[in-house]
């Protein structure tokens, strides 16, 4: 069902957050009269069972993941045309919202929800009420599994997960996964239902571009006895220096560039695979055209490979284990990444030493053997 996005009074308020201008548009959920219950979810939700018994709470249900604020990424309510009618009146006459957003609107709207009974459906299946709290375990925050790497909510059956936590580690976001395990369960349910077929023709793309630039690099290498050139002692410094920091630059923008080529919601197995093929393919370039040694450049290729074979390691104990191991992998990389870089810049100063990048500049290109008279 489309509807016309809804404004939002509280944009002008100090501490808003731009991210959630739409989110009142929530409230369109209480105009679904046709429909005796509405249970209404956010994108980030991730059942891990049937949960049809929430149809059989009352007018409004919601989770407290705040001691004292009930969360609207899950919420059951009653359509009623009164209730909407009311909701944008209160709307127009400018209610507190202490966030801007449909979380502070709803949870001022109700203020009483958290002296109300906790819910336990009815085992005739018959419809509640009122409204009531939901057990924890209908919006268990996805921080909680990763201390102990399993479930242990013991209020309520273990229902759904939610990621309330910083927006760009939401699960969809191809790069979340294995900085935060859940996230794959969050892509299998997604090539279930919706699938990839949006982003799969510009990974596609992206990867035949990738690979045609790897192939460019290897045959444009360049002639080494025609790449020399001699100025001023005065000056050569500067140009060393200068080249020194075009290669570093040109290998920091290897590993940099593709990951915000890489579509943002692509399946994370695709999205760092397309990556690393990124980042190895313009790595290419800088190898090729500074000639460096491959293997010191691609240092810093290995070290992410390896650090997503840890962290995405099952057989962890628990979480301080895995963030133990996360942690030991970096500090035993450190040094290896260091002695890289100490490489390539001495093969830049050999290469440098040897006049091997720029052309020899007023040198006559005549043929040998002719004597030009001065």
């Amino acid at each position: 069902m489309r509807v016309e996005n809804m404004n939002n009074p509280y944009r002008s308020q100090s501490n808003f957050d731009w991210r959630f201008k739409l989110t009142l548009n929530k409230l369109y959920a209480w105009n679904l009269v046709d429909y005796d219950r509405v249970v209404m979810l956010d994108a980030d939700n991730l059942f891990l069972r049937n949960t049809d018994e929430l149809f059989q709470c009352g007018q409004f249900c919601a989770v407290f993941i705040n001691p004292c604020i009930f969360h609207t990424g899950l919420f059951v309510l009653q359509p009623s045309k009164a209730v909407f009618n009311d909701m944008i009146h209160e709307l127009e006459v400018g209610r507190s919202n202490p966030d801007g957003a449909d979380q502070g609107f709803i949870g001022s709207y109700f203020p009483d929800l958290l002296d109300r009974p906790m819910f336990h459906p009815p085992s005739n299946g018959t419809k509640l009420d009122g409204s009531y709290r939901l057990p924890l375990g209908y919006q268990m925050d996805a921080s909680y599994y990763y201390l102990r790497l399993r479930w242990s909510v013991p209020c309520g059956p273990n229902s759904v997960i939610t990621f309330p936590g910083a927006p760009w580690l939401k699960p969809w976001y191809w790069w979340s996964w294995p900085v935060l395990p859940l996230g794959i369960q969050w892509h299998e349910q997604r090539l279930q239902t919706l699938g990839y077929s949006a982003e799969l023709p510009l990974v596609l793309i992206e990867a035949v571009f990738y690979l045609g630039i790897m192939a460019v690099a290897r045959l444009a290498r360049p002639n080494l006895s025609k790449l020399c050139y001699r100025r001023e002692e005065k000056s050569i410094f500067f140009i060393q220096t200068g080249f020194k920091l075009i290669a570093i630059w040109s290998i920091l923008a290897a590993y940099i560039a593709p990951f915000f080529l890489v579509p943002h919601t692509v399946h994370p197995l695709i999205g760092w695979g397309l990556y690393l093929l990124g980042a190895l393919s313009i790595s290419c370039i800088a190898v090729n055209a500074f000639l460096l040694p491959i293997l010191p450049v691609l240092t810093p290729w290995l070290g992410i490979f390896g650090a997503l074979l840890v962290m995405a390691c099952p057989w962890y104990s628990n979480g301080v284990v895995r963030a133990l191991a996360t942690f030991a992998y970096a500090f035993c990389c450190s040094p290896v990444l260091w002695m890289a870089l100490v490489k390539i810049m001495s093969c830049l100063q050999v290469s440098l030493e040897r006049e091997s990048f720029l052309p020899r500049l007023g040198e006559n290109s005549s043929p040998s053997g002719f004597n030009k008279l001065y």
